[in-house]
């Protein structure tokens, strides 16, 4: 687009500058954006064809309402990819006028404009809220919590986990948040804006979340196989006639005079073990055997269900949790209340809360307390990235990271009183301690002694199918989570290769994960979710929340870092924030992550014991993730141009800008 010259002009202007010519703390136009050097304020650009003052007179400038200089504008590009610039420079001696010129403007500031302008947004914010604490309460809120309660002192281990959520958990929790709504991407690309040289973080959490999607499935699988077989007078786990039963069943509640002895198995467990999983029919991990058609078709109904809740994006499942975020409360409400009406109820309670206070001295309870906190929180899967990425910018993600955290550790612990009212009533019925009744651990102590506890219960068809359901919508809505981690994280990483065909990537990756998930669906396939559950998840997470952490607070800079904050909600964050984000939580992770690997947990399931190999196999499986993050490391130095020195200062210092919206104002950081 050209412009006649008017008035005299002695020297031709020079229009195009590169950023990297700016001098220290001017603002440097690049690409059609306003990109300021990374020392300097920062500036907005105002968008608009205005005229403004000239780089001479920017000292003068009227200062923006929020404490940022103003700048100069960039005009907007023509249909032809040309743009009017209102801004050059001309050499010292030569009188400044208006000049004929013409420049393009670059494909990577177009690209980052109709980025910011496309990307999708949450409808409403409790679309966000529900989707957050959907993803964060899932099914170990149910099982893990009460189960690692008890065994660690009670309510003695309440004190260790407390603490641990304040100086670990939700700090963490809340530095994701931010980060991903200020940046505006996924766990993959958003590391060009932080520290390019920890992008191997991305892929690693990518990884993570395929595996988890591999097992975690399966799990609801089997919950949907115990709610298909719920729809009955009569629950089938509730006799000792059935096919699959052999002749150490026993059902003491049917029966006066039935004797539970220490060979004795309930028909709640040989439905699990013999029907749902199929297990006898298995040798161990060694031998799988054959895979379960019935176990197949669920996984098939549920990987449907979350392809139609998750291929529109946000928007979608933002709708779709209002279901499987709420209604679990509704039936843990229910459900207590029935639990606490049963005889024994009051033993499942005491024995449940009753403090130990030794125990506080034992490091092992501080590890389980500090790990029970990290997995259900839920940083390092990427997903309060993608999820927080799709926020507004100015939206008060401090409140909500509060909000979020309190409900899933409340929930964590009205779960307790849930499942250990149910656990008095069968230490009641048995006549045996409530330790004894409360020895399962895992996904067997909803599968085999809460289901037994409901088939024994008045209506207990009714109380088993919103079970059931329940633990569906506690899996669904988690599972959404992690997927769409991984959706975002690509989806902004290659958007030109998948931005527009969403709905074809979603399936592409369903696909995947379900045939990832085929040997977990073989008779063996418990054994698998076990291994994968231990050991392809726990320190891989761990060591990518610490990489994290020391990423944001040490490479990044702590104080750029609350600066951020600070533009989005007005306020930086206070001393004690930046304390635990500097030095505390990494410590914290450290040392969980250093106390797994030096006594890695010998696992069991049923009467199988783990072999060896399997603790080789397991160390295998999580390194295979976490060894992205130096292979990328080792890549980015390798590809970098100038002396070590220099790769390396490239390597960690930001790479691209971080375009922020404020109104109808842009702003340029770094």
């Amino acid at each position: 687009m050209e412009k006649k010259a008017t008035g005299k002009v002695t020297e031709p202007l020079t229009c195009k500058k590169d950023v990297s010519d700016c001098n220290k703390g001017e603002d440097c136009k690049e690409n059609g954006l306003l990109v300021r050097n990374p020392k300097s304020a920062l500036r907005l650009v105002e968008d608009g064809n205005k005229v403004h003052p000239s780089q001479g007179d920017k000292g003068e400038a009227a200062q923006i309402s929020n404490g940022y200089s103003g700048g100069q504008s960039s005009a907007p590009c023509n249909g032809m990819g040309e743009v009017e610039d209102a801004q050059c420079t001309a050499p010292a001696a030569t009188t400044t006028t208006t000049t004929t010129t013409s420049t393009t403007c670059g494909a990577e500031g177009q690209q980052q404009l109709m980025e910011l302008e496309d990307r999708e947004t949450w409808s409403k914010k409790i679309d966000f809220l529900l989707s957050v604490i959907g993803y964060a309460v899932d099914l170990g809120n149910v099982w893990r919590f009460p189960y690692i309660c008890y065994q660690n002192g009670g309510g003695a281990f309440l004190i260790p986990y407390t603490i641990m959520a304040i100086f670990g958990g939700i700090p963490l929790f809340y530095m994701e948040l931010a980060l991903g709504q200020y940046h505006r991407n996924g766990c993959i690309s958003i590391w060009r804006k932080i520290c390019p040289i920890f992008k191997g973080i991305g892929f690693a959490i990518c990884i993570i979340d395929l595996y988890v999607a591999s097992y975690y499935n399966t799990i609801m699988a089997w919950a949907f196989y115990y709610l298909i077989s719920s729809f009955t007078t009569e629950l089938p786990w509730t006799s000792c006639t059935n096919a699959w039963n052999t002749g150490n069943c026993t059902n003491y509640f049917s029966k006066d005079n039935v004797s539970w002895s220490p060979h004795s198995i309930s028909p709640a467990e040989e439905f699990y073990t013999r029907q749902v999983l199929q297990v006898h029919r298995s040798d161990g991990l060694d031998d799988l055997g054959g895979i379960s058609w019935q176990l197949t078709l669920c996984l098939l109904l549920i990987f449907t269900i979350v392809y139609f809740s998750i291929w529109k994006g946000v928007k979608t499942s933002g709708k779709v949790v209002w279901v499987t975020a709420t209604f679990p409360y509704i039936i843990l409400f229910i459900l207590l209340v029935r639990g606490a009406t049963l005889p024994g109820a009051w033993r499942g309670v005491l024995y449940y809360l009753k403090p130990d206070w030794q125990k506080l001295l034992a490091t092992e309870v501080w590890v389980d307390a500090a790990a029970q906190i990290f997995f259900s929180l839920g940083p390092g899967f990427g997903v309060l990235l993608a999820y927080a990425s799709y926020n507004k910018f100015h939206n008060n993600c401090y409140q909500d990271a509060l909000v979020t955290s309190t409900v899933n550790c409340v929930t964590s612990f009205v779960s307790g009183f849930v499942i250990f009212t149910v656990l008095g009533y069968m230490a009641e019925m048995r006549n045996e301690d409530v330790s004894e009744v409360a020895k399962d651990t895992g996904p067997s102590l909803l599968f085999i002694t809460y289901a037994e506890a409901i088939a024994n219960m008045p209506a207990s068809t009714f109380f088993a199918i919103i079970f059931f359901l329940m633990l569906l919508t506690l899996g669904l809505d988690s599972t959404f989570a992690g997927l769409e981690g991984v959706i975002t994280g690509v989806l902004d990483e290659f958007p030109h290769g998948w931005s527009k065909r969403r709905e074809l990537f979603v399936l592409g990756l369903i696909i995947i994960c379900f045939l990832g998930s085929l040997a977990t669906l073989t008779f063996g396939g418990a054994y698998v979710v076990k291994l994968f559950e231990e050991y392809a998840t726990g320190p891989a997470v761990l060591t990518v929340v610490f990489l994290e952490a020391v990423a944001v607070s040490w490479f990044y800079g702590i104080t750029q870092f609350c600066n951020d904050v600070k533009e989005m909600l007005g306020s930086a964050p206070g001393w004690y924030w930046r304390v635990c984000w500097v030095a505390i939580s990494p410590i914290l992770l450290l040392f969980v992550t250093c106390s797994f690997l030096s006594s890695p947990p010998e696992l069991r399931l049923f009467d199988y014991n783990y072999p060896y190999w399997t603790t080789v196999v397991g160390y295998c499986i999580g390194s295979s993730s976490v060894i992205f993050i130096p292979i990328y490391m080792v890549y980015r130095l390798i590809i970098t141009p100038g002396t070590f020195k220099e790769r390396i200062l490239k390597s960690i210092t930001p790479e691209t800008a971080t375009e922020i919206p404020f109104g109808d104002i842009r702003m340029n950081a770094v």
